[in-house]
């Protein structure tokens, strides 16, 4: 059985592209400036496989051997959301980026949308999620029109309150929006937002859910499955992908929920890919400019990886990334553009090497195709090291 594990923790950036201040995004580093904001950050499992090597972070040493290859990736596409960051990390790289609407949707947009739905919408800004919510919450739930908005992000998001749009009609509502954001509006995701509360004290639930478009060219994913290899998603991954090159779809929302999931599958045989994404980093603590709660949530993660790494195979690959970054000390609670920490961890390989910097996400898809000797992906570069005659 031979098994992949790639972990993406959402959001955990490690410093600003060349490119960021073109997206507003100078100075961002993620990992370093919430190491910062707490005084110095506790992960010492992380440290281990060698995450303070890759850059300074306050509380992490960059002397201890090192058990796992580490450096970091920059991103070839144009962008810093999610869909883009996880295509490229699975082979696709994209010439162009995903309309965003900085302004709102166009009118004529909207009004399609309404007619479809049957219903008025309020909003159509770009904001942050929790503050729509607060502003228009009780517009929403005393007239039943769902909250549109947007953020930097390629993103169309619906807020609706679970009492006045239950969770069902909402996801068919976002199946409609789906469905005119094409072409020139082709939007990476759009997203159903559930909350539930009072004025004054709304919160968001689980229950948000992506719909993405459908890759626009193949992916490792799809290779693996034609290889007649399981492609695992735990989570949101699903999602991301359109359930393309997606053998089987795990539920889970939290993080907590994402590595049980991890742990039990990991128990059994299988012969593929084991893909997840860690989404609370991201959605509630660096959208939310909450650099302490970040901090301790990558605390918390990175207790539990020992149990990770005590069930893996000698043969395993653990892959361990991030997608982009949501630096949670800037102004901004938008996504930024930053590198990400690549560290890749075989039981019975040689460990230790820095893999410097990458030119490009995609050389974890390489790395992955290089693995189960596929054929070689369109972009990337492999960085599976092997002793010599294996």
């Amino acid at each position: 059985m031979a098994r992949v594990i790639l972990l993406v923790l959402d959001s955990v950036g490690v410093g600003a592209l060349p490119d960021a201040n073109l997206y507003g995004d100078e100075g961002s580093n993620t990992l370093a400036n919430v190491a910062k904001s707490m005084g110095g950050i506790k992960l010492p499992n992380l440290e281990e496989l060698g995450l303070g090597k890759i850059i300074p972070v306050t509380g992490l040493s960059s002397d201890l051997p090192a058990k796992a290859h580490y450096g970091k990736m920059a991103q070839k596409s144009a962008g810093k959301d999610t869909t883009t960051g996880h295509w490229e990390l699975a082979g696709l790289v994209l010439d162009k980026a995903f309309p965003t609407y900085p302004n709102g949707f166009p009118r004529e947009l909207i009004a399609a949308f309404e007619k479809k739905i049957g219903r008025k919408t309020i909003g159509n800004v770009p904001a942050s999620g929790t503050a729509i919510i607060e502003e228009l919450g009780q517009e929403h739930v005393e007239t039943g029109h769902p909250i549109v908005y947007t953020s930097a992000d390629s993103v169309f998001q619906i807020a609706a309150h679970e009492e006045v749009i239950p969770i069902e009609e909402l996801y068919g509502i976002c199946k409609i929006a789906r469905g005119l954001l094409e072409g020139q509006h082709a939007v990476g995701r759009v997203i159903a937002r559930p909350f539930v509360g009072t004025v004054g004290s709304f919160n968001r639930t689980v229950n948000r859910k992506d719909f993405s478009l459908e890759p626009t060219g193949a992916t490792v994913l799809d290779k693996l499955v034609a290889a007649g290899k399981e492609v695992i998603a735990i989570g949101k991954v699903e999602d991301i992908f359109a359930g393309k090159g997606v053998s089987q779809s795990v539920y889970a929302k939290t993080n907590e929920e994402n590595i049980e999931k991890v742990l039990e599958i990991l128990k059994t045989d299988f012969n593929g890919l084991l893909f997840t994404n860690l989404v609370d980093f991201d959605m509630l603590y660096g959208h939310r400019n909450d650099p302490l709660g970040y901090g301790k949530k990558l605390e918390e993660f990175d207790e539990k990886l020992p149990e990770i790494l005590s069930l893996l195979n000698n043969d395993d690959l653990l892959i361990i990334t991030a997608d982009h970054g949501t630096d949670p000390t800037t102004a901004s609670t938008d996504h930024s553009r930053e590198y990400v920490p690549i560290l890749i961890y075989q039981p019975n390989q040689p460990a230790g090497i820095n893999l410097s910097v990458r030119a490009t996400f995609a050389d974890v898809a390489q790395t992955i195709s290089d693995y189960f000797s596929l054929e070689q992906m369109q972009n990337g570069t492999s960085m599976l090291i092997r002793e010599v005659g294996k």
